[in-house]
Order: C-alpha cells, then sequence, then structure tokens
C-alpha cells in the first residue's frame, strides 16, 4: 500500500469514527425510558425516570408510561426540559395525589419554613422545564372538596397537552407564569371554582370543559403586557347533571383576558356569562380592565343578548387574530402543533 493510499485510508476511517462518536447514543441517557410498576420497565416511578434525564439536554426524551395507578408528587424541574410523557392509555394510566392548601406538610416544614402547604405547593405534578409535553395521562388531584388542591401546575414555556384527564376540585389546572405559552389539545379539564386559573398565556382546542359544581371555570389574571390570556377555541362546556349556574369566568386580577371561540356551551351557563368578581377589597373594579369575550357561542347557555355590559362579542375580523400563530408564537415563531 503506497504512501498516499494509507493517508487516504486514514482519513477515511478517522472520519467514520468521528462520524460515529458524534451521532451514538450515550447510553447512560436514553432517547427513550419505559416506566412500569411491574419491574418491567427502566424504573417504577416516573420521578425517578424524570431524574433520570440529562440535564438541560438538547435532545427529546421520551418517557413511556405503562398502564397503572402512580401514587406520585412528581417534579419536572427547570433543568429538565425537552421531555415527553406519554402513558400507555389515558384511561388506565393515573397520576394521582391528594394534597391541599392547610394540609400539614410532611415531616413538619418545608423548604420556605412552612407549616402547612400552600395552592401553590399542592400540585400533584409541577412542570417548570421548558418544552414539556405530557399525552394520554389522567392526572388527578383527590383531596376532595377541602379548598385550593391543583392537580396540574404549569410554570414553564412551549407547554403542551394531548389527550389528557385533568381532574380535580377548586383550582385543578394552574396556569402559573405571565412569560408561560401552553396548549391543551383534547383534553377533559373539570373542576368546581376557578378550576382553570393563573398568568399563562394559554389555549384550549377540542377540550370538554366539566363544572362540577355552581362556580366558575375560570379565574384568569392576565397581565397589562400580555395580549391574550385564556383562549378557547372549539371547546364543549358540560356539567354534572346537578349543576344548575356556573360561570365563564371571573377576573382574578385587572387586565385579566378570557375568550370563548365557537363553543358549545351547556345550559348551566348563566345568561350574565361572567361574574366580575365583586368583594375583592384589593382591586374592586376588575372588569373595567379585563377582556372577558364570545365569539359564536352556541348551544343552550349561548345568550349574547344577556351578557354583562362590560363583557364583549367578537366581530368577524377580532376573532380571525385569535389563532394558535398570533396568540403562542412569540418571537421564537412556536408552532404547538409540531411538538403534539
Amino acid at each position: 500500500m503506497s504512501q498516499l493510499t494509507s493517508f487516504k485510508y486514514f482519513i477515511f476511517l478517522f472520519l467514520v469514527l468521528t462520524f460515529i462518536q458524534a451521532n451514538a447514543q450515550d447510553l447512560r441517557y436514553p432517547a427513550e425510558i419505559t416506566v412500569a410498576q411491574d419491574g418491567t420497565g427502566n424504573y417504577k416511578t416516573i420521578q425517578e425516570a424524570v431524574n433520570s434525564i440529562r440535564d438541560l439536554g438538547e435532545k427529546q426524551v421520551v418517557i413511556k408510561i405503562k398502564n397503572g395507578t402512580y401514587q406520585e408528587k412528581i417534579v419536572i424541574p427547570s433543568w429538565k426540559i425537552n421531555l415527553k410523557l406519554i402513558g400507555e392509555s389515558k384511561e388506565h394510566t393515573i397520576i394521582t395525589n391528594n394534597d391541599y392548601s392547610g394540609k400539614p406538610v410532611p415531616g413538619g416544614k418545608d423548604a420556605f419554613g412552612l407549616e402547612k402547604m400552600s395552592t401553590y405547593t399542592s400540585y400533584t405534578i409541577l412542570v417548570q422545564g421548558t418544552d414539556v409535553s405530557l399525552e394520554k395521562l389522567t392526572i388527578i388531584n383527590a383531596a376532595g372538596r377541602v379548598g385550593q388542591a391543583v392537580a396540574l401546575h404549569v410554570e414553564s414555556d412551549r407547554f403542551t397537552a394531548k389527550n389528557c384527564n385533568i381532574s380535580g376540585n377548586q383550582d385543578t389546572l394552574y396556569a402559573a407564569t405571565e412569560s408561560s405559552r401552553q396548549f391543551y389539545q383534547d383534553c377533559f379539564i373539570e373542576g368546581t371554582t376557578d378550576f382553570i386559573f393563573g398568568k399563562s398565556t394559554v389555549v384550549f382546542q377540542n377540550c370538554i370543559i366539566k363544572n362540577l359544581s355552581d362556580s366558575y371555570i375560570t379565574a384568569a389574571s392576565t397581565s397589562q403586557n400580555q395580549p391574550f390570556g385564556f383562549v378557547f377555541l372549539n371547546c364543549k362546556i358540560i356539567a354534572d347533571p346537578y349543576v344548575s349556574t356556573a360561570y365563564l369566568g371571573r377576573p382574578w386580577r385587572p387586565y385579566a383576558k378570557t375568550v370563548f371561540i365557537q363553543c358549545e356551551l351547556g345550559k348551566h351557563i348563566s345568561p350574565l356569562g361572567w361574574s366580575p368578581w365583586k368583594g375583592d377589597k384589593m382591586f374592586p373594579d376588575k372588569e373595567q380592565t379585563a377582556l372577558y369575550a364570545e365569539y359564536q357561542s352556541a348551544g343552550l347557555g349561548a345568550s349574547p343578548s344577556t351578557r354583562l355590559p362590560w363583557t364583549k362579542q367578537l366581530s368577524d375580523k377580532e376573532a380571525k387574530t385569535c389563532n394558535l400563530k398570533n396568540i403562542l408564537s412569540g418571537s421564537d415563531h412556536w408552532n404547538p402543533l409540531t411538538d403534539l
């Protein structure tokens, strides 16, 4: 073999080995993890699986969760990103806990020295890492009607949930922070008072929303800087048979924004539609700055002529602006449909 041929062979071999090394999966951090309570997966608990993934990993990791009831309180911290949790089946992959505001903290005190839990620590699942998605899961706060008890608490940006059940009573879903964009598609969400609440920019598409009591569906706390708050697109609003009167929402803070577009409203929705949340001494006139609106509501609960005067019926032009691109894309041009 000539010197030139040997050199070419060496270069070829070097390039091949470099390519293999660059593309090889680090066995310590697999791209897919299985959770199974019977020990047939990589881990028996979901939290163990979350803890195992690479911190601030650039590649998405899929955690497949086998059917079972997982009695866990799960935290996906800010350094666990690009993560997808997929249940084997929505009906039989269940994550449940029963913490609530006022419940004594196990061990006496939490990290902040508090002896009792608050709304913000009552979650069954807390999501803080960016680019997290949930699919085919049932998430429950089973504390019952004891006050605030969050099932899903989301602070992260670019969060998606598809085909999930989110169940609780008061404060079921906390869409927490101003910088958080969230997208829920084909989900079932139920609760009693203010069971969808928070400051995030959120789209609910083709979801079923169920009232479990005579109360309020939403309690947005949108900031003055946010063009959108909660937007419901083509959703169906239903109720337990014994529910007689409920409201689409009330403003938790001034500048709250909530819009229902082409949604089917059950007969339990009050002809007034919304509530101004009177009696709040700190923010007594929130309805003056809130944007609470509907567009082409249908069903027995649709009654545009009887809605409160400070609420709005959108024009065709205004409704067209309430699309996924305008609401969620942001400066990074996020398209949640590509993450589902």
